[in-house]
């Protein structure tokens, strides 16, 4: 007996299904993937179908058969990310029955679906805008691309807070209107922000960063045969250096690892280390570091050492089981080139985090909100990579201002506000290690007890400190200490800060190479005498700052 037959049901069967309807004069069109790999796959085939005019996202939960990539199906998983998917693809306009406004400024404003026609001149924000106030009478969603850098000029933020003005007035009627500005800035005028509520896409998590990398290599491999040798710990390396980018931004450096050799291999890890740290590098403002020095490679600081190895073990689960708070940050105040900047980088391979290096110096701008946006940017990427080391180096150049009567309209204050304000509340593993040469530039409020777990003075290194350090420098140049007297080179360079000690073994090579001379003890006394230390240039002024520090913070020796 046949089940589809006029005989049983005279009238044709519609299911309907949310919004779309199948059956009788409903055509339904459904398209999708065949299973369901990742949360942005699906996502972007969520978007890829819906732009297609298609009115179904098909895609398989579980897979019974094996794929070439022995994938079995997400299963319940795949069903909450169908459903996650489903979701954003019905937009908010569908969703809330409102008529989509779209506006651009290469297009101008365009009503109902994306490829309709433009309203004639309706290009310049203002104009655009304008436009909705005298026409946008219904339901409506009015969804602006890249505003702000528009609401500069005094009549398009006035016709922007017009109509914001106007859709308020309509909520809880039946014409009620919003608008949804999608921006790469959140930098607009006052009455603007404080009707308005903003949304930060998150950075990908480990998790998605992984299906990414899954992702973009099942996508080549599709062009072109990429074999992946690489153990699972291989790649969870690969997976951690990643932290902190984009979706896009992660995609490109695997798939530039990969274009030329098409494997992805361990040795593609240094690869992808150097296109972060150009990418990061680029903005100026944050940027990670090599970190090859270790504990050892210091000479002195004996008192900070003891304290980073102790507080190794509060990262620990029994740590916070014992009720212990992970270590947040220290501060390392010193006369310069005492070994501040080498401390930051040691605690950073000590405890095996990524190190991060904040210029404070780069994140001014001379546009109006860009350097808090600056600021904020790099502290929210701070957290995405972490756990993670964050290096403020020479904090005073970036918020000096604060601490005294600036003439920059308040910036230098907010700035530091922001600054102190994340510092307390953060709940990402980020510790924070600042260096400062001048302690009469930096604001009190970052002195008080809590700002960070320990103050250190970084004096200049004692008689035993400044023997390992030549120990040290001459190692890292392949010449064998025990051809020196240390000894006697420890008590020439009293006075000497670690940098200007390494500063005449390089200048003393160069010598010995120039005059074809070995490089023995004289030679290297001859160097310290030529060239008198910044405590003898400045002596009453880092006699005063030594005397100062030495009792009110933590000896770092």
């Amino acid at each position: 007996m046949k089940l589809a037959s006029r005989g049983l049901k005279a009238k044709p069967t519609v299911v309907q299904a949310l919004e779309m309807k199948v059956g009788g004069l409903n055509i339904g069109v459904m398209a999708g993937p065949c299973s369901v790999e990742s949360e942005e796959q699906i996502l972007a085939s969520a978007k890829a179908v819906k732009e297609a005019g298609a009115t179904a996202l098909r895609g398989g939960a579980f897979k019974p058969r094996t794929s070439p990539y022995s994938f079995q199906g997400m299963k319940e998983d795949g069903l909450k990310l169908l459903a996650a998917a489903r979701d954003a693809a019905l937009s908010a306009a569908l969703s809330l029955d409102l008529e989509p406004w779209v506006w651009s400024a290469t297009h101008g404003l365009r009503i109902g679906p994306l490829d309709s026609q433009p309203v004639p001149d309706t290009r310049n924000a203002a104009g655009a805008l304008h436009y909705v106030l005298l026409n946008a009478r219904s339901r409506t969603l009015l969804i602006t691309l890249d505003l702000a850098d528009h609401l500069a000029e005094p009549i398009a933020a006035r016709a922007l807070r017009e109509v914001i003005e106007a859709f308020e007035s309509r909520l809880g009627t039946r014409d009620a209107a919003h608008v949804a500005m999608i921006d790469h800035r959140d930098d607009v005028p006052a009455p603007i922000a404080a009707a308005s509520t903003l949304i930060r896409p998150a950075l990908p998590d480990d998790a998605e960063i992984e299906a990414i990398i899954r992702r973009t290599i099942r996508e080549m491999h599709r062009e072109a045969p990429i074999e992946t040798p690489v153990t699972p710990a291989v790649f969870r390396a690969f997976v951690e250096n990643l932290r902190g980018l984009s979706r896009r931004q992660v995609r490109q450096l695997v798939a530039a690892a990969v274009a030329n050799d098409r494997r992805l291999t361990a040795e593609d890890l240094d690869s992808i280390l150097r296109a972060k740290r150009d990418l990061l590098s680029g903005l100026g403002v944050l940027a990670p570091v090599d970190t090859p020095a270790s504990l050892e490679d210091i000479g002195g600081l004996s008192r900070l050492k003891q304290w980073v190895t102790h507080r190794a073990r509060a990262f620990t689960p029994e740590a916070v089981a014992a009720g212990l708070s992970a270590p947040r940050g220290v501060l390392l105040l010193g006369v310069q080139g005492s070994g501040k900047s080498l401390a930051a980088k040691a605690i950073a391979t000590a405890w095996r985090r990524p190190l991060l290096r904040l210029d404070p110096g780069a994140l001014y701008d001379r546009f109006v909100g860009e350097s808090e946006r600056r600021l904020r940017d790099a502290l929210h990427q701070a957290e995405a990579m972490a756990p993670a080391v964050l290096w403020i180096d020479e904090i005073e150049k970036g918020f000096a201002s604060a601490a005294s009567r600036s003439v920059d309209g308040g910036l230098s204050q907010r700035m530091f506000g922001a600054l102190l304000t994340w510092m307390q509340e953060r709940t990402a593993s980020v510790f924070v290690v600042a260096t400062a040469n001048d302690i009469d530039a930096l604001p009190p409020e970052l002195l008080r007890k809590g700002r960070f777990d320990e103050i250190f003075f970084v004096d200049l290194p004692g008689a035993a400190a400044r023997r390992t350090i030549f120990d040290i420098h001459l190692r890292r140049r392949r010449k064998d200490p025990a051809l020196f007297d240390l000894d006697v080179l420890a008590q020439a360079s009293e006075g000497h800060s670690g940098a200007e000690i390494e500063q005449a073994i390089l200048s003393a090579l160069h010598e010995s190479f120039a005059t074809r001379r070995p490089l023995d003890t004289d030679a290297l006394l001859a160097q310290l005498a030529a060239s008198p230390p910044l405590s003898v240039q400045q002596h009453e002024r880092m006699s005063a700052f030594r005397a100062w520090a030495r009792g009110r913070y933590m000896p770092a020796d």
